[in-house]
């Protein structure tokens, strides 16, 4: 049986979720993160923990996926407020794409102005490797054109405007400033930019297809972040995203690889300790979003 495949969740909604939240714990965090597959270490680096499971949160999806906790961690990293979502949803779970971002709208009304996502991703660009960190600078949602896309139906203002801006989508403060830190961190080897692409999953994608991305100017594609992204800049948020480069897409019909979900939580397990730290450190570094509406 699919997962409340089709309802939609209103400004009260959210609001009555947030609320609860507020009610529970003393933190007003306005930095959140997201954690993708194999990379929820980083609520660990919260200090003065409050955690919820989705499960005993109002109006919250479940995370059914492995290397997915499916908590919810408020916290203090490097004194700053946060909110870290460890465990995430996907569209091939069966949710509604509307209950896949509500947590997005939760965080704007929680007080959140700036938004840190992370994933898995597998690299189309040549030149990448397993274990390379890409900072997103940009994305194609795949899905979008076919009308698959967070905003669709009756537009609520006290969120974002109907018909959002998404060619500043990621914020490029934040990524001069991930490439500063990663620079200072020693991780210039394997820190890398590039074009997210985001399919509907829960099949890898083809080799044809693989090809057909990258000769459209995608560098990694994944199954995540863009419809997060959508609504946390419908809502006014800062966005900051990083892939990290699990296994790469097989393009030539003569290979013996095979793309696989164990490879993907084994890379993410190598080089995570990398991502946390460059992770922590923009949220040490990240100056108040004065543009927060």
């Amino acid at each position: 049986m699919l997962p409340e495949a089709h309802k939609s969740f209103s400004y009260e909604d959210c609001k009555a979720t947030a609320d609860w939240l507020q009610a529970q714990t003393d933190i007003r965090p306005t930095v959140g993160i997201v954690c993708g597959s194999g990379l929820g270490g980083l609520a660990d680096l919260l200090k003065d923990q409050v955690a919820f499971n989705y499960k005993d949160i109002p109006n919250f999806p479940q995370s059914t996926v492995h290397g997915h906790a499916g908590r919810l961690v408020f916290g203090t990293m490097k004194g700053r407020p946060c909110v870290c979502m460890q465990g995430r949803f996907h569209l091939y779970e069966g949710y509604a794409i509307q209950k896949i971002t509500l947590p997005m709208r939760i965080f704007k009304l929680l007080g959140v102005d700036t938004v840190i996502i992370t994933n898995a991703a597998g690299g189309l660009n040549q030149d990448f490797k397993v274990g390379d960190i890409m900072i997103i600078k940009d994305h194609i949602n795949m899905p979008g054109f076919a009308g698959i896309n967070p905003l669709v139906g009756p537009n609520d203002e006290r969120f974002g405007v109907r018909f959002p801006c998404m060619s500043d989508a990621y914020d490029r403060d934040l990524q001069q400033l991930a490439m500063e830190i990663g620079q200072d961190l020693g991780y210039g080897d394997f820190l890398r930019e590039g074009v997210y692409c985001v399919l509907g999953g829960p099949s890898f994608e083809t080799i044809a297809e693989c090809r057909m991305l990258h000769l459209l100017g995608a560098d990694a594609v994944g199954m995540s972040t863009v419809h997060e992204v959508i609504i946390a800049r419908h809502c006014g948020m800062r966005v900051f995203a990083l892939s990290l480069i699990t296994n790469l897409g097989v393009m030539d019909y003569d290979s013996e690889e095979k793309a696989n979900h164990e490879d993907v939580l084994h890379a993410s397990k190598q080089r995570a300790e990398q991502m946390e730290r460059l992770v922590s450190s923009m949220v040490n570094r990240i100056e108040p979003n004065n543009n927060y509406i």
